[in-house]
């Protein structure tokens, strides 16, 4: 029989994974998977804060990414930094800060890996049940974004010729990946957060003709990745995050078997 504390990280895990998956169809169409990580480097910061000043470890999580999105905006806007440039100042500087600031705190070095990595024996029922939660709000406020983030993955002038405000949609979206980052931390760890947004939506794209069915596959492959990758993860004694995330890898490997020929075959017909 299973331990509680397993029960606990495994239900934690699928609601994380259900939320994830269909963020991460976004941020592939959307070519922002450096900006996913980007944020996952900055909760570094975040951990490191929430440690020197005693106070949540989610919601440190949350602001520090919520800051560093909006610091990308800023200077999105300037002319003389690409893209790249910004997201990879920002990655830097935010690992590199909170580096510096847990440098004054070695009583947390041992507990560092339950943040970076995961760690099923420290998910506790109010961990699942802010994931739960989070996650639910994720979806919703998802569902509401939905039409303006497809129509502005095309083209922002499509998106504004058809009355949809792709700039503030954009914005939300990255309050939300923010969100899904910080609830993630226990179950799959702050530096492979990114590999749980990507690899299913990756995989998804050769199973789906439409975005809505996309976002549906990758949710059954993200969800199946967490799921495997716990028992693992519980049975072989390795660390929660890289379970999954190797779990993840395998099914996208999976997607890209004869086995997917039947199902791209029938993408092919339906958009016939």
């Amino acid at each position: 029989m299973l331990d509680d504390f397993f029960m606990r990280a495994l239900i934690g895990a699928v609601g994380l994974a259900a939320a994830a998956a269909p963020l991460g169809c976004v941020v592939v169409w959307q070519r922002m998977a450096y900006f996913g990580e980007t944020l996952a480097h900055s909760s570094l910061l975040g951990v490191a804060l929430a440690f020197a000043f005693n106070i949540s470890m989610t919601l440190a999580v949350f602001l520090v990414s919520l800051l560093i999105a909006l610091m990308l905006l800023f200077l999105q806007r300037r002319p003389f930094l690409s893209g790249d440039a910004s997201l990879g100042i920002l990655s830097h500087a935010s690992l590199a800060f909170g580096l510096v600031v847990l440098s004054f705190l070695p009583q947390v070095r041992q507990d560092l890996s339950t943040y970076l990595f995961g760690d099923i024996l420290s998910v506790s029922r109010s961990d699942v049940a802010l994931i739960w939660l989070g996650g639910a709000l994720a979806l919703i406020a998802l569902a509401r974004l939905w039409r303006p983030l497809i129509a502005a993955t095309i083209s922002d002038e499509l998106a504004q010729a058809e009355g949809l405000h792709p700039r503030p949609a954009r914005m939300a979206f990255m309050l939300l990946l923010a969100l899904i980052i910080a609830i993630a931390m226990k179950i799959i760890g702050i530096l492979l957060i990114g590999a749980l947004l990507i690899l299913p939506a990756a995989g998804a794209r050769h199973l789906a003709a439409t975005p809505e069915k996309m976002a549906l596959a990758a949710v059954f492959l993200a969800v199946g990745a967490a799921i495997s990758g716990l028992y693992a993860s519980y049975y072989v004694d390795t660390p929660s995050g890289p379970s999954i995330v190797v779990m993840a890898f395998m099914l996208f490997l999976l997607t890209l078997t004869p086995f997917s020929r039947f199902f791209a075959a029938v993408k092919k017909r339906e958009r016939k």
